[in-house]
């Protein structure tokens, strides 16, 4: 959706958001609230004051200021607000710890504000000025000349900066992590150095290549798929991962990998492939430059960050890449479980081998599919989906949790499905969201999407027949539906049609739009028996 910015400010600070289709306050004025925004900002600064107990004092006049704002925006509309940070102090009495305890109390405020209104979302402001010296932080001819705090020279930075913030709060990352082995993961080549003469623990720099294990177990611990893709004798690397106690990334933290000595681009593509997810949500790292260039070349949509020159810079490097692709706002009970879903699919898909009948295997399956209503408990989890699914999406609208909740304020339904079978749990895997006309008993299907992990069973059909059959209850006699096409769903292009709604426009030339609409004529549309469906 499109967003319109209005920021509440209390310096100059047109120039870092330049990139936003954004309109000011006056400086320290809260007296305005457009209806027009989507999104507001607090963007406050702390003011150059050398007088201690008047700094205090304003500090605690923003929050009652924040305070206030909050209460004006409407739940459905999001608050970004930036927590204080110094950027200048000239503090005589060192014992004098005043400041820092406004500049705390103010952002702990602001913390537990957003824990009661859910639409208040907070930056840590800190996190951008770390990385600049107290030198770099103000230029003092643009302060006086202009009112502006924060030096221009930092505003590149800060906008794409702001745009990973955003994006981490909206739930909107990448995937997977690809990783090489040797001289990646640990210092020198397995099979030249065997498996204990490889540099991982101990001193450096097999204390450097342990940290970095340490943090990627983190990412992984976060939701991040991990996978391997190294040219390596496959015997060799189990054998490693079993008897070298300091390798802490083995097998099983794996949702797939490749050891073999074929091409990387083509491994990496296997991988996707069995993954089922799109390219364009993998992060490949490895030290070899040419490996690198080569997925470069082949797979362009994969992201191939620089590796460090030296085991000492990996520290900084999966900070960077932690930031720049993985960084979430809050992590979903789906985001936890993502590597052991990956290798449930692996499991089901082996399982399915030894059967002829399809039919008979779904059976086997034992699918059970719970059908909800969207509530606060959720709708972090499906705003995130709007913001990640491409494949099986058939508009590709991207809402926030402030979307979805207006969407529900409007008298629309959102409904959820959580998809489990005898092979584990899969989660919250797909949604709808249908705007209802309730004078015309007429709905419209606006949003349909479900996780990749879930397709392939005929769930995707007995979630809209459950849907169509909920509509018909409820006294709506015929449904409207859109198919955008965007460059990953070709694969629902006739989704409708199989479904047995009736295509009413025809695409045109240069845009590939179908419209649909089906009448709700018969009894009941029949879900398979096999599945098993619980509606809350």
């Amino acid at each position: 959706m499109s967003m319109k910015f209005y920021i509440y400010r209390n310096t100059t600070a047109e120039s870092f958001f330049s990139n936003l289709d954004a309109s000011f306050s006056g400086y320290n004025d809260i007296s305005i609230l457009p209806d027009d925004a989507n999104c507001y900002i607090w963007f406050y600064l702390l003011p150059i004051e050398s007088k201690l107990h008047i700094l205090t004092k304003e500090i605690n006049s923003f929050y009652n200021s924040l305070e206030f704002i909050t209460k004006q925006i409407p739940s459905t509309k999001t608050l970004y607000v930036f927590t204080l940070t110094p950027l200048y102090s000239n503090i005589i009495e060192t014992g004098d710890f005043s400041l820092q305890i406004a500049i705390n109390n103010f952002n702990n405020r602001a913390i537990l504000l957003s824990e009661s209104n859910r639409n208040v979302k907070i930056v840590d402001f800190q996190s951008f000025l770390l990385n600049y010296s107290s030198m770099q932080l103000i230029n003092w001819k643009y302060y006086y000349l202009s009112r502006m705090l924060l030096n221009p020279k930092l505003a590149a930075d800060f906008k794409i900066w702001f745009r990973n913030q955003r994006e981490a709060i909206q739930m909107n990352r990448k995937k997977c992590l690809v990783l090489d082995l040797d001289n990646t993961l640990w210092g020198g080549i397995l099979g030249e150095d065997g498996i204990n003469g490889i540099k991982i623990g101990g001193d450096y720099p097999g204390n450097a290549f342990l940290d970095f294990q340490k943090s990627i177990l983190e990412l992984h611990k976060a939701g991040i798929i991990l996978a391997v893709c190294s040219k390596n004798n496959e015997p060799d690397v189990i054998e490693a991962w079993n008897k070298n106690p300091n390798i802490l990334i083995k097998k099983e933290h794996l949702a797939a990998y490749r050891i073999n000595w074929d091409n990387k681009a083509q491994n990496i593509a296997a991988i996707v492939k069995q993954l089922n997810i799109g390219a364009d949500s993998v992060v490949f790292v490895d030290d070899n430059p040419s490996e690198r260039e080569l997925v470069k070349q082949f797979l362009p949509m994969v992201e191939t960050p620089d590796f460090p020159a030296h085991p000492y810079m990996l520290q900084s490097f999966i900070k960077e890449v932690t930031e720049k692709y993985f960084r979430i706002y809050q992590l979903t009970n789906e985001d936890r479980t993502k590597t052991q879903q990956y290798k449930d699919n692996a499991l089901r898909d082996e399982n399915q081998k030894g059967f002829s009948d399809f039919s008979e295997y779904l059976a086997s399956l034992a699918i059970k599919i719970d059908l909800q209503e969207a509530n606060e408990f959720t709708i972090p989890r499906l705003a995130q989906m709007t913001q990640k699914t491409n494949q099986f999406n058939l508009t590709t609208k991207r809402y926030s949790e402030s979307d979805i909740y207006s969407l529900i304020g409007q008298g629309h339904w959102v409904y959820s499905i959580a998809v489990s079978d005898c092979f584990g749990d899969n989660g919250i895997t797909g949604l709808i969201i249908i705007k209802l006309n309730q004078a015309q008993q007429h709905a419209d299907i606006d949003s349909l999407l479900l996780s990749c992990r879930i397709l392939g069973k005929g769930i995707e059909e007995a979630f809209v027949y459950l849907m169509m059959n909920k509509l018909k209850i409820a006294g709506f006699k015929s449904v409207s539906s859109t198919y955008l096409q965007t460059t990953k769903n070709e694969q629902v292009r006739n989704f409708y049609e199989e479904l047995g709604f009736s295509l009413i426009s025809e695409p045109f030339e240069d845009e590939e739009t179908k419209l649909y609409k089906l009448w709700l004529l018969q009894d009941k549309f029949e879900i398979k028996p096999f599945y098993k469906v619980n509606i809350e």
